[in-house]
């Protein structure tokens, strides 16, 4: 059997593409890499996927070896076209603009993706929107991304991306990519985290989401001056505050750091937003 770089450039030839810097794609070719991701995929026991950015097929070609229904997201053209010259089910727009309701049919849908770095973030964010839907998900980040999302209290990655994200998945690391494991190499080493949906108490997710966003506007400042904004819309009072920050054994001068995605959550509970 040929290796993934083989297959990469027989693919390349046939739809007459290179990678486009412009949407950010890296196509994968490490066989070890992509037999993690797909190993991970089917731990997860699907009953349907979604692929964003397939590409030349380095996971396309052995996700369709599942024979389950696998729904494509391709921005580029040239590689739409190939899929769905393929007899593969192609939607040709940004994965960021598109209504993902309209994947969801009831089946456990896992998605996977070599994700372009530019809309990582954006997509970790959109699908923990969701309160159903993608019931989890492999995905590729740049390393520091992947160091975001599982960041722990108190470190430097901590943050935004961290609380928001481990409020609503449980999240393992699947493997490491090196700038080697992709053609073109980028200049940054990746990581694969896998994302398995929990229940939260969170409903009103978008107002959660903007709450943790007021808590980390200014890292350096006290929870208490980022959140004064919120604080007077809900017309609260600081005290307030600082007695639900004592219930949770921080004093006056805590951080948006210093307290956990659970922590947030009850903190969050306080304000009235659902």
């Amino acid at each position: 059997m040929s290796n993934s770089r083989e297959r990469l450039q027989r693919a390349q030839e046939a739809m007459g593409i290179a990678a486009k810097k412009s949407l950010g794609q890296n196509f994968l070719v490490s066989d070890t890499v992509i037999e993690r991701i797909i190993n991970q995929v089917k731990a997860f026991e699907p009953e349907a996927l979604i692929e964003v950015g397939p590409g030349p097929g380095a996971l396309t070609d052995l996700l369709r070896e599942l024979n389950l229904p696998l729904q494509l997201i391709e921005l580029d053209h040239a590689i739409a076209a190939y899929w769905r010259d393929k007899g593969m089910p192609v939607i040709e727009e940004d994965a960021l603009r598109l209504d993902w309701k309209q994947f969801y049919t009831g089946k456990k849908v896992v998605f996977v993706s070599n994700l372009p770095y530019q809309i990582s973030s954006s997509i970790v964010v959109e699908r923990s929107l969701e309160n159903e839907g993608v019931a989890a998900m492999v995905l590729m980040f740049q390393k520091e991304v992947a160091q975001k999302i599982r960041g722990v209290v108190d470190s430097d990655h901590y943050g935004l991306l961290s609380v928001f994200a481990q409020t609503f998945w449980k999240m393992e690391t699947v493997t490491e990519a090196g700038p080697r494991d992709f053609q073109p190499p980028p200049r940054v080493a990746s990581r694969v985290l896998s994302f398995q949906r929990i229940e939260s108490e969170v409903k009103n997710r978008k107002a959660f989401l903007g709450f943790v966003k007021s808590a980390f506007a200014q890292r350096r400042k006290l929870l208490k001056k980022n959140l004064s904004g919120i604080l007077s819309q809900k017309k609260l009072t600081e005290e307030q505050l600082i007695g639900w920050l004592a219930e949770l054994g921080f004093k006056e001068t805590a951080r948006a750091e210093e307290l956990n995605p659970g922590q947030f959550v009850k903190l969050y509970k306080h304000f009235g937003f659902e």
